[in-house]
């Protein structure tokens, strides 16, 4: 009987997803939009997880593998290299739009090539040290960004890059809404459906990550290294892996990203986008997968919707209390409480509660 109840559960909540974008694109696109960026931190999330939760490395700069996805699709997938380099203009007289199989594993590869360049330097480390080194290579790769318009405009800097084509999937353009007979699929739609296909994809990847022997190593090193390596695990190849992995992760998050918004610049990609990411696998509950959906839901959805509940506070104040002050303050209330009434996350692995 449980397992007939688990079944029609996960049939149910199927169907409710799919179903999703329908329903809110009825009240406005911008709700839609509202999911589609919450199933991008999803995936981020589940990247960062299991750099965070599977191998115990604390990553505070995870949001510069983002922020490499993103400008390699942008930069091949917009005018801007051409505008700029005339040899490149010659040669692509119809511009760079480089077709999408090509783009999103070269993405990936970038992303996953820079997490291992990260993790070398950095596998005598831990805890506090690695996360000062993490933040500060977050940072790097963000000044590079800001400054990479001089001597050569590659990034165009502050202004960033404009006019990034959507996505094509065998004919179909995302960009566009989706006319079938009557019906209008809005494009913010198309992209949700794109997305939580990736999530789908990325949920079972890291399942079946979780309970390889290349999971159950990276848990060792989480629980205690020296016992790890005591044990034979090779701890240095497991480390570099668990950053390229996470990383390759970031790297399509940022692809994705790149196409939905059609414009990119090194704002997107600060600190805090680092630091809510990481907000989001702890408060969900780390290392453990329905956690770290639940999280990152939570905390990417909960700032656009406390959008329509800091503009009447701030109306009902007679206009003394600055929206988004007010919207910021709601977001830390909320985190602050569910850390003192959740420690160990929303929603914790079952495993974690028993060890101790």
């Amino acid at each position: 009987m449980k397992q007939q109840q688990k079944i029609f559960v996960f049939l149910a909540a199927a169907v409710g997803l799919l179903v999703l974008p329908l329903v809110l694109q009825s009240f406005g696109n911008a709700w839609v939009r509202i999911a589609d960026m919450s199933l991008l931190f999803v995936l981020l999330s589940l990247g960062l997880n299991i750099v965070v939760g599977y191998a115990g490395l604390l990553d505070l700069g995870y949001v510069a593998f983002f922020a490499i996805g993103a400008y390699t699709f942008g930069l091949l997938s917009s005018p801007h290299l051409t505008d700029t380099f005339p040899a490149l203009a010659a040669s692509f007289p119809d511009g760079l739009h480089t077709p999408l199989w090509v783009i999103v594993p070269l993405a990936a590869g970038i992303a996953g090539l820079f997490g291992a360049i990260l993790g070398a330097p950095t596998l005598r480390l831990r805890g506090d040290y690695l996360a000062i080194v993490t933040l500060g290579f977050g940072e790097i790769i963000r000044v590079f960004l800001n400054n990479l318009d001089q001597p050569f405009n590659i990034t165009n800097g502050p202004k960033g890059i404009s006019q990034i084509d959507s996505l094509h999937f065998f004919g179909l353009n995302l960009g566009k809404k989706l006319v079938i007979g009557s019906y209008e699929v809005a494009s913010v739609s198309l992209y949700y459906y794109l997305f939580l296909t990736l999530v789908v994809v990325s949920v079972v990847i890291c399942h079946r990550l979780e309970l390889s022997r290349v999971g159950r190593a990276w848990m060792a090193i989480r629980e205690d290294e020296i016992a790890a390596k005591a044990m034979g695990i090779n701890t240095r190849n497991l480390k570099l892996l668990a950053f390229a992995m996470g990383a390759t992760f970031g790297g399509i998050s940022g692809a994705m990203f790149a196409s939905f918004q059609g414009f990119i610049s090194p704002e997107s990609f600060s600190l805090m986008e680092s630091v809510m990411i990481v907000a989001m696998v702890v408060l969900g509950g780390v290392g453990y997968l329905p956690g770290v959906i639940l999280g990152a839901i939570l905390l990417s959805a909960l700032p656009e919707v406390l959008r329509y509940v800091a503009g009447p506070l701030q109306e009902a104040t007679g206009g003394r209390l600055d929206a988004s002050i007010l919207r910021q303050f709601l977001i830390a209330l909320a985190m602050i409480s569910v850390m003192l009434l959740r420690p160990r996350g929303l929603w914790p692995a079952p495993e974690h509660g028993k060890s101790l």
